[in-house]
């Protein structure tokens, strides 16, 4: 990815989104990362907003800290179990 400071980002979006074929554009301020623009290749709209939904997020937060404290079944468990199904 290449990073852009948010002072010389002068072009018009459409102008960014065309010119950045396979690699995404970081846009900074004073180095702080603020916002990225990325082509979404093979990622679903679905995957990318699920990706930055605050509710998501945190209810995968508390799915992951119940399983650290309670455990849970394993993915090679789920997919034995979810075979047996079948």
């Amino acid at each position: 990815m290449r990073t852009l400071e948010l002072k010389d980002a002068t072009e018009s979006l459409a102008e960014y989104v065309k010119g950045m074929e396979d690699e995404g554009i970081i846009i900074v301020h004073k180095g702080v990362a603020l916002a990225v623009l990325a082509p979404l290749g093979n990622t679903d709209y679905e995957s990318m907003e699920l990706s930055t939904n605050p509710k998501f997020i945190e209810m995968l937060e508390r799915s992951r800290e119940s399983y650290r404290k309670e455990g849970g079944l394993s993915a090679e468990e789920m997919q034995r179990l979810l075979e047996e199904e079948d």
